[in-house]
């Protein structure tokens, strides 16, 4: 059997403002649903929904998107006004630079070069 990716479901409390976040990110134009269920379509890439959940994140995702960029720390720069945070520091190695970030809910994201 062979399956097609047809979108990627992040679990949230606020659909509607996180899919605003990565609609900044991505591109695309945010859709709300309903109060518990948004999806954004960005360029290029699989439907992106976001489905509200009554618990909030507690531990460290097990899957994540790398997002490549130019410049890491530029993208990065630009993310935290809309609302995410850097964990830790920039990592330069063999295959290039990265940046883990949260997004406003936690879940966990690199920006990439190289």
């Amino acid at each position: 059997m062979r399956a097609q990716v047809s979108e990627i479901v992040f679990d949230c409390g606020d659909p509607a403002g996180l899919v605003r976040f990565w609609a900044e990110l991505l591109g695309g134009t945010p859709v709300d649903r309903g109060p518990d269920w948004s999806y954004l379509e960005p360029p290029g890439f699989a439907r992106i929904a976001f489905q509200q959940v009554p618990e909030g994140k507690v531990v460290k995702n097990r899957l994540h998107l790398d997002l490549h960029v130019a410049d890491v720390s530029g993208a990065a720069d630009e993310a935290i006004p809309l609302g995410a945070t850097r964990s830790g520091g920039l990592v330069t190695d063999e295959q290039g630079d990265f940046q883990v970030m949260h997004d406003p809910e936690g879940n966990e994201f690199c920006f990439v070069a190289g």
